[in-house]
């Protein structure tokens, strides 16, 4: 889409200046919405933000999103894009945004792009953490950012399994709800990294692609756990990324342990500053993407 299209399909302001564009980072904990994606009668992330958004700028806003979480699945790295005739600056929607959400929703960071930026078709890459207790007891303090699996797994096997994914292929046998994807709608993704790390009872799982089918997260983390603790050996794992049936993988992972951490854009729509919160456990860090 061209600059000059973009500002055509927004419109002009009274005065007759081009209409906006702003990109929003957003972090949440996706404990107690639906989702991100409104839903009527439920609470949603897109909900509690367009509502926030629209009271700060005098506006109607819609916002786009980077991707659309699942319910009770977390961000700290979700990126939105919105339209606005308003000339509030983007450092005091941030704040004035911030003032009106719940405290489990945070505008982490604020910028005005180029009218052409759309959070996501202009997305290169997204990345998801996952995260698992793995210890006899469950945890008190992660139940609500974490899988609690009580049978060891095996790391090695994890990893081993987790090298196979890599690679631009067939992931139907891990994508949820097909039938209310658009009919046709290619099934075939990259997945450019997939990482297990450890720091004691806790299980990380990184996983970096170009884009996500639905609920292929979890299925892939719940086929994983299955391979680690040998209810599914890598033979069968291989078929399944040969696209066979959803039926024959592993279940999807419970969402409290899926975090949406980062995505990416091409140079011309990389900002600085943005912040987001990696995990509960790791604290704060600045990135620029």
């Amino acid at each position: 889409m061209t600059r000059q299209r973009a500002q055509d399909d927004l419109g002009s302001t009274q005065d007759g200046r081009p209409g906006r564009t702003i990109r929003l980072d957003l972090a949440y904990e996706g404990t107690h919405y639906h989702g991100f994606g409104i839903q009527p009668g439920r609470p949603t992330i897109q909900e509690v933000l367009e509502q926030a958004v629209s009271q700060a700028l005098d506006e109607r806003v819609r916002v786009t999103p980077a991707g659309r979480t699942d319910a009770g699945v977390h961000a700290s790295g979700q990126v939105v894009s919105l339209r606005t005739r308003s000339r509030l600056e983007a450092t005091a929607l941030l704040r004035a945004t911030n003032a009106r959400l719940p405290e489990d929703v945070l505008v982490t960071n604020a910028a005005e792009m180029p009218p052409e930026f759309d959070a996501r078709r202009s997305a290169v890459r997204r990345q998801y953490r996952y995260t698992i207790w793995n210890q006899p007891t469950r945890s008190l303090w992660l139940r609500r950012w974490s899988w609690h699996v009580s049978a060891p797994l095996d790391l090695d096997r994890l990893r081993a399994a987790s090298e196979r994914l890599v690679g631009r292929r067939d992931f139907s046998g891990f994508a949820g709800g097909m039938a209310r994807e658009p009919r046709g709608r290619s099934t075939i993704r990259t997945i450019e990294r997939a990482e297990w790390m450890a720091e004691g009872g806790i299980l990380k799982f990184d996983v970096t692609a170009d884009a996500f089918l639905r609920h292929m997260a979890r299925a892939i983390v719940g086929t994983l756990v299955w391979v680690a603790r040998g209810r599914l050996g890598t033979e069968q794992l291989d078929w399944l990324l040969d696209g066979a049936e959803r039926a024959h993988a592993g279940p999807n992972a419970p969402a409290a342990g899926l975090m949406l951490t980062r995505v990416e854009y091409p140079e011309e729509f990389r900002v600085q500053g943005s912040r987001f919160q990696q995990d509960p456990l790791l604290g704060t860090r600045s990135l620029e993407r």
